[in-house]
């Protein structure tokens, strides 16, 4: 099923890659990631998810394909093609497609226990392109 093609420290697939069909793409587990958890979930037209939240984890989610409605703790937020929304774990949210006719897909993240903070370093040799950067 997988064509997922891997290195040493790295992984790279497609989203057909990761399965068919509506539900879950396995992101995580797939591409082998262990500091978070990431799916993408393929929703067929009008289809609405069943409620649910974290005891620990948040949760970002990002649009890619089609017009979406977010339920969170009663508020209902549209998004669309390239939005976002953060969603803390003990808000209830679920997700609905808003199509009548295309399926959305989007990508779910979670984590828990903070922001590393600024890491990136650049190997021997290396300049960045940009210049200096500023904190």
């Amino acid at each position: 099923m997988s064509a997922v093609t891997k290195g040493e420290g790295w992984a790279v697939a497609g989203l057909d890659d990761l399965g068919d069909g509506w539900g879950f793409r396995k992101v995580r587990k797939e591409l082998g990631v262990t500091a978070f958890g990431v799916n993408t979930i393929v929703m067929p037209p009008n289809y609405e998810s069943g409620k649910h939240y974290h005891e620990e984890q948040e949760e970002l989610y990002f649009v890619h394909q089609g017009q979406m409605e977010i339920d969170l703790d009663g508020t209902k937020q549209q998004l669309g093609p390239g939005g976002f929304a953060w969603v803390e774990g003990k808000v209830v949210r679920s997700l609905k497609n808003l199509s009548p006719d295309e399926d959305a897909i989007y990508v779910c993240i979670g984590g828990k226990d903070g922001y590393v903070g600024r890491d990136g370093k650049l190997p021997e040799g290396e300049t960045d392109p940009r210049g200096p950067i500023k904190e």
